[in-house]
């Protein structure tokens, strides 16, 4: 059973949507959503340098558009599950056909301005914490006031709060953390920090109308798939407040006899981690379009 997934803020890099650009058709589509949201998409992602594309309304509508052409390059699949990890949630909703394309981006721009606009209020970031037991380091990062933003399992969390409570972090890391790494995001998301973004993504949402999934959505809130549209949308709402549990949606994975998984462009954060998670899964990045040949060859030996 295959996994399509969707990566969230900090996978993009300078130019990284230059080599998608050049399949047929690509540049026309681009344009189209860049028209639609008032974000020339082409600049940011094949010209502009990584401080503009650390914009958290920027960043956004970049993934989304990304992911969105990675996965119309692979032609037409049926994965048996899909998912996203932050933002990505929103692009996996138009894989699961819980919003169109169009709907997609309207709703992560206005999500990307809303939040950040949300993380000026404050100066926050995040920080992912690599190695250490969940059970000594979730503790310790609420005693320094910070908020386990992103539990991804495999030894990952991400750490979110104020510069202040950050730096703290760097001095007192918590047992059998190896490092902390500060990561390319302007804001602590999914923290108590973006709440003013809930009520306006909110308002966002009302103006769409989401059809039913078509395929297993499993929501990063908990890890549970998702059978409603109206459900999806609603958590898509609140999940910009509320902390991402991918180490759960992992374990629904399994549970639902996933055997290989694909990330979307710009992959490779979740294909990493379902390596080290997932041992019996296959996983594979779409990084470029040269990747796109055993992707499909996974598709064909994999697709429900």
């Amino acid at each position: 059973m295959l996994v399509l997934v969707a990566p969230g803020q900090g996978a993009q890099t300078p130019g990284f949507l230059t080599p998608w650009l050049e399949l047929p058709g690509a540049a026309d589509r681009i344009a189209a959503w860049s028209d639609a949201i008032g974000l020339d998409l082409a600049h940011y992602g094949t010209q502009a340098d990584a401080d503009a594309i650390r914009d958290t309304a920027v960043a956004q509508p970049l993934l989304v558009a990304a992911g969105l052409l990675s996965a119309m390059a692979l032609g037409d699949i049926v994965p048996g599950a899909v998912a996203g990890h932050s933002v990505g949630e929103i692009t996996a909703a138009v894989f699961a056909g819980v919003l169109d394309d169009a709907a997609a981006l309207t709703l992560v721009r206005k999500r990307g301005l809303a939040m950040a606009d949300a993380a000026a209020i404050t100066p926050t970031g995040m920080s992912a914490l690599l190695g250490g037991d969940p059970t000594t380091t979730i503790p310790h990062l609420e005693r320094l006031g910070l908020t386990p933003a992103n539990v991804n399992g495999a030894g990952q969390i991400v750490a979110a709060g104020t510069l202040e409570q950050l730096a703290a972090l760097q001095e007192d890391k918590p047992e059998g953390v190896r490092r902390v790494v500060p990561l390319k995001v302007a804001g602590a998301f999914h923290t108590h920090h973006m709440a003013p973004a809930v009520d306006a993504l909110a308002q966002a949402a009302e103006a769409l109308t989401p059809a039913q999934p078509k395929v297993a959505y499993v929501s990063n809130k908990d890890g549970r798939t998702v059978d409603t549209g109206a459900e999806v949308l609603q958590r898509l709402v609140g999940q910009v407040a509320s902390p991402v549990r991918w180490d759960l949606c992992m374990e629904t994975f399994e549970k639902l006899g996933a055997t290989a998984l694909i990330e979307v462009s710009p992959g490779g954060t979740l294909t990493g981690i379902a390596k080290r998670a997932l041992p019996g899964v296959t996983a594979l990045a779409l990084k470029t379009p040269d990747d796109l040949a055993a992707a499909r060859d996974l598709i064909a030996e994999h697709s429900a």
